[in-house]
């Protein structure tokens, strides 16, 4: 199961799916990710600080349980390679005009796609659509 750093980061942050989020993930046999997501999730955490949703406490006792289960294995998190990245472009020069395509959601598809992954799990209205335009199929709870 492909999921992208927002689904990663509901795993530990409360937010409205938060809890149908953990329940798609538990039931899933296996979790992977881009090592994107390293960075994502640290920001999304922080953003949560920011907004007094966390105290910094929280917030580094959750990035560190992250981070824990990232060295464990819990996330199967695929390299930011050269090749995943010669990816992306081709990605972006097939796309079509009107598809939103950011370039972390690029890299987001691009390592599904590497790991021979057919769907890509998010709240992301821009990257479900994108996924469709690459043959992946996106889900959301």
């Amino acid at each position: 199961m492909y999921l992208d750093s927002a689904y990663i980061a509901k795993f530990y942050v409360n937010e409205g799916d938060s809890r149908a989020v953990r329940e798609v993930i538990r039931g899933a046999n296996s979790l992977v990710s881009s090592a994107w997501a390293i960075g994502e999730v640290s920001c999304v955490l922080h953003r949560h600080t920011r907004e007094d949703k966390l105290t910094q406490r929280q917030f580094r006792e959750l990035l560190d349980a992250f981070l824990r289960h990232a060295e464990q294995g819990v996330w199967t998190l695929m390299p930011v390679t050269a090749r995943t990245l010669q990816r992306v472009a081709s990605l972006v020069r097939s796309a079509p005009a009107g598809v939103y395509l950011r370039a972390g959601d690029a890299v987001h598809l691009a390592a599904a796609m590497d790991a021979e992954e057919r769907e890509i799990w998010t709240n992301d209205r821009h990257l479900l659509q994108a996924a469709e335009q690459f043959g992946l199929a996106g889900k959301s709870v």
